[in-house]
């Protein structure tokens, strides 16, 4: 994904710091907000993990501190539930104004409330998903109870959260309990998405299944397997993202949902396929509009979070011959059930291989084992096995390939 850091100002005039991950397609197929837990930052690294995989499905994110929180203005001890909200609803008006408008709000632990609630306001939102998410704000007062009784009598107590010093005040714990979100929830109208971990030990599972209860349809329920509440685990956040997309695709207005599902009843466009590589092997690929992503195994460097280059590459092969043994057998009637490609890779002494015309050093070697599923007579098989060699990627592996390699400069 590319990435570009804004600022913009909520209710109080405050200088909100925000950062818009962008896919590498030129034109977002949708805009989303993301909104942090409590006492984080939009630098959290589930956050990263969880709008570069939104950004693989195309879909631009804007995340953003609310007042008093990372890179924002304001002191943290004057804002609330009620602040965090309004500072929602200024980014979303920020996104309108200035990129696109703002379909998908997704929110993460009280960020999850914070996003039910700032919905009810935002026309343009399309959809809300939550992560992690408590059924009221209250739900902070089970983390101050050593500190209640002190920040009654002071007004003010320093609370130790996450392992930082926050300033908390009684008017923070006055505003959480003016908000009934089960009813803000029953008047959503809008599409939920509740995301949680079964084994959640900070914001437990049965917050999901009261906010799951008091929403109306259309909802849904996905249950973060083995997941912790901050989502540490890369693993955890990029498939909660993947969720997440396939299931706001269905919502987004009609450009956008024309735009999110490719045309085939077309002839295919130009094969386009852009990849960027930023720090360690990982690399996000756009190819023809679908979001991917590359990666190397762990042995050699790499976070093992994806399929390596050759990985792609069999996939290439593979997927070219199966589907060119089902448009020939489709072609002839013949009754072929179904086409398994089984492929490895493998770098061998050219003295070790009969096959090769090479002698000496090392060749690269394919074994493609294919199966075929049907009624078939042995002719038939025979002739698939023939055609099997003709698929456009064989004969292009096995032909001159030119590849003509320029230096551009970045985008600014």
């Amino acid at each position: 994904m590319r990435s570009e850091n804004v600022n913009f100002e909520n209710l109080k005039g405050q200088a909100l710091a925000g950062r818009i991950d962008y896919p590498l397609i030129d034109d977002p197929i949708a805009f989303a907000i993301y909104a942090h837990c409590f006492t984080c930052s939009k630098n959290l690294k589930a956050i990263g993990r969880i709008t570069s995989a939104l950004a693989r499905h195309g879909i631009a994110t804007l995340r953003f501190d609310f007042a008093g929180l990372g890179q924002s203005e304001g002191d943290f001890a004057d804002t609330n539930f009620t602040t965090n909200v309004e500072d929602l609803r200024a980014a979303a008006n920020y996104l309108l104004k200035t990129r696109g408008t703002p379909e998908i709000l997704i929110g993460h632990s009280l960020g999850g409330a914070v996003a039910m609630a700032g919905a009810t306001e935002l026309p343009q939102v399309r959809a809300v998903a939550t992560v992690a998410a408590p059924s009221s704000p209250s739900h902070i007062r089970r983390h101050l109870v050593d500190d209640l009784e002190r920040i009654q009598t002071h007004g003010e107590a320093d609370v130790t959260l996450a392992g930082r010093s926050v300033p908390i005040r009684q008017q923070l714990l006055d505003d959480i309990e003016r908000h009934d979100l089960e009813n803000m929830i029953a008047d959503l109208r809008r599409p939920l998405l509740i995301l949680h971990s079964p084994i959640d030990n900070t914001v437990g599972i049965e917050n999901a299944a009261t906010l799951f209860a008091a929403a109306r349809h259309p909802k849904s329920f996905v249950a973060l397997d083995g997941a912790d509440h901050l989502l540490t685990v890369d693993r955890d956040a990029t498939y909660a993202a993947d969720v997440i997309a396939a299931w706001a695709s269905t919502y987004l207005s009609g450009e956008m949902a024309d735009r999110a599902q490719p045309d085939f009843t077309t002839d295919a466009p130009e094969s386009v396929t852009t990849v960027r590589t930023e720090s360690g092997f990982r690399t996000e690929v756009i190819s023809n509009g679908f979001g991917l992503v590359a990666d190397e195994p762990i042995a050699v460097g790499g976070t093992n979070t994806g399929p390596t280059p050759y990985d792609y590459l069999l996939t290439a092969l593979g997927t070219c011959t199966s589907m060119t043994l089902r448009m020939y057998a489709d072609r002839k009637q013949w009754p072929l059930a179904a086409v398994t490609v089984t492929l490895k890779h493998a770098k061998v002494h050219a003295s070790d291989c009969a096959e090769c015309d090479t002698r000496e050093g090392v060749v690269d070697h394919v074994d493609r084992q294919i199966t075929l599923e049907g009624d078939l007579d042995q002719g038939q098989r025979d002739r698939l096995l023939e055609i099997a060699d003709r698929c456009p990627v064989h004969r292009t592996l096995h032909g001159e390939v030119v590849i003509k390699t320029v230096l551009i400069e970045p985008a600014p």
